[in-house]
């Protein structure tokens, strides 16, 4: 039998992560993320703010681009092993400008899903999928 408030307690930490990004993003914090469908996946959680796909041109002339802009960035991309080296390749490139981008939601959300889903595309799914376990939405 599926325990419940363990889904509960995972979908208001998730909750929790969301409501942080939305609020950073309205305040200018630029989202990287991988791809097209990872912006669409966090649209529909609400996050309005600058997402930026890291994928349509070399690292360092994005890592630039993007330092010229802010200094608030947070590094969105999935926790597979190709996401892994993605984030640390653009995090050395920020951090060669004097940028240290935010990690840190990243490694919680990953720590939260891992087991389940392995990318931000799937993010909104898995909310979806968790608000039906736990009896908010049919």
């Amino acid at each position: 039998m599926v325990n419940i408030s363990v889904y509960r307690k995972r979908l208001e930490l998730l909750d929790g992560i969301f409501d942080e990004i939305i609020e950073r993003s309205e305040a200018g914090a630029v989202i990287i993320v991988e791809g097209k469908r990872d912006v669409l996946s966090l649209e529909k959680l609400g996050i309005k703010g600058r997402i930026e796909t890291s994928t349509r041109q070399p690292l360092i002339y994005f890592a630039e681009k993007l330092a010229q802009d802010t200094t608030n960035i947070i590094i969105m991309t999935d926790w597979d092993r190709r996401g892994d080296i993605l984030a640390d390749k653009i995090t050395i490139y920020l951090q060669n400008i004097g940028i240290m981008p935010d990690l840190a939601i990243r490694k919680r959300i990953s720590s939260l899903v891992k087991r389940e889903i392995k990318d931000v595309e799937s993010l909104y799914s898995y909310m979806v999928k968790l608000k039906r376990i736990t009896g908010e939405i049919n």
